[in-house]
């Protein structure tokens, strides 16, 4: 039996931790005291989770050095607005445990993606990775089949943290494309909003269809550019994970996509969702970076305008449905 340490206690971190602790011993890091005092009381995390019971295995922390204390590997779950500020915070610890992050998106303002800041925070020579796939937590807390891919930077790593998490209702691949599995996971999240304004707009399920198939190649062309490789795209972190966030009910961007549509201004959607919804701030940070890389980005870019820059979501789909016909592999 190993011990991880899950920082983070939003509802995927929570119910990463949960199903982890049916195999081994968990720590569960949140910074606010308050709500760690919560769910110590609830042996829950009401917040975030609903009344889903912990186990004996699993103990709340609210001071990182003694969360981090006998673990043999940290999972991430902190926003990736966070994600560097953690790493600096267990590297100020003398901390050099492997570490695995879940969480998906890109650094606001630098638009790097989290491997890009585990490289710069922690080397090339420290062990890390991502976790990333379809996966909702109110389905793997059910004890639903849930199937993610674990992405890291040596190979006997990948499979060792895999075989690690792997169990019960939870199923782990490995690969060493963390590009491709750190691009298919923040990328998804913009177009499950233009999938939810599709839908919130009626356009029905041939749009949606459309929109996902445009999506997927518009994410495959920049993983590529940033040296992904293709086939990771057709697989969990690609496809399955955008499919999922594109349609199923528990996707706070496909949500924030219908408020969208229905005219309600960005800030009281984001206020009353009460989640972080990555896809608001990924969709400027990837079209800072696709500006950079020359990749043509029409989906995200329309997003961005409607998120960033006051553009009417109705207007956003008809400049898009409005763009120049051309052949389908471009």
């Amino acid at each position: 039996m190993a011990k991880i340490a899950v920082l983070g206690a939003g509802a995927w971190g929570t119910a990463l931790a949960m199903n982890i602790s049916q195999r081994h011993q968990v720590a569960l890091w949140a910074r606010n005291a308050g709500h760690v005092s919560g769910m110590r009381k609830a042996r829950a995390n009401p917040l975030y989770l609903g009344d889903f019971k912990f186990n004996d295995q699993l103990q709340v922390e609210d001071n990182l050095q003694t969360a981090l204390e006998g673990a043999d590997l940290i999972l991430s779950v902190v926003p990736t607005a966070g994600f560097r500020n953690i790493l600096k915070d267990i590297k100020q610890l003398g901390c050099t445990l492997p570490i695995i992050w879940a969480h998906k998106g890109l650094e606001p303002q630098t638009a790097k993606l989290p491997y890009e800041v585990a490289l710069e925070e922690l080397g090339s020579e420290q062990k890390w990775g991502a976790l990333s796939g379809p996966s909702f937590a109110a389905e793997l807390v059910r004890g639903l089949p849930t199937a993610v891919t674990l992405a890291a930077n040596d190979e006997a790593f990948a499979k060792e943290a895999a075989l690690l998490l792997h169990g019960a209702n939870l199923r782990v691949y490995d690969t060493t494309d963390v590009v491709g599995v750190s691009v298919g996971g923040a990328v998804k999240n913009v177009m499950a909003i233009a999938a939810g304004i599709s839908d919130g707009m009626g356009f029905g399920n041939n749009a949606r269809a459309a929109m996902i198939t445009r999506g997927l190649a518009e994410m495959t062309r920049f993983g590529m550019a940033l040296g992904a490789k293709v086939e990771t795209f057709m697989g969990l972190a690609g496809a399955g994970d955008l499919i999922l966030t594109c349609t199923g009910q528990y996707s706070r961007n496909r949500e924030v996509g219908l408020q969208l549509a229905s005219g309600k201004s960005l800030a009281d959607i984001l206020q009353g969702l009460g989640h972080v919804a990555e896809g608001v701030n990924t969709a400027r940070e990837v079209m800072r970076r696709a500006e950079t890389l020359g990749v043509d980005m029409p989906i995200t870019h329309e997003v961005n305008q409607a998120l960033s820059h006051g553009k009417s979501a109705q207007d956003a789909v008809m400049d898009l449905l409005g763009r120049e016909q051309k052949p389908e592999g471009v």
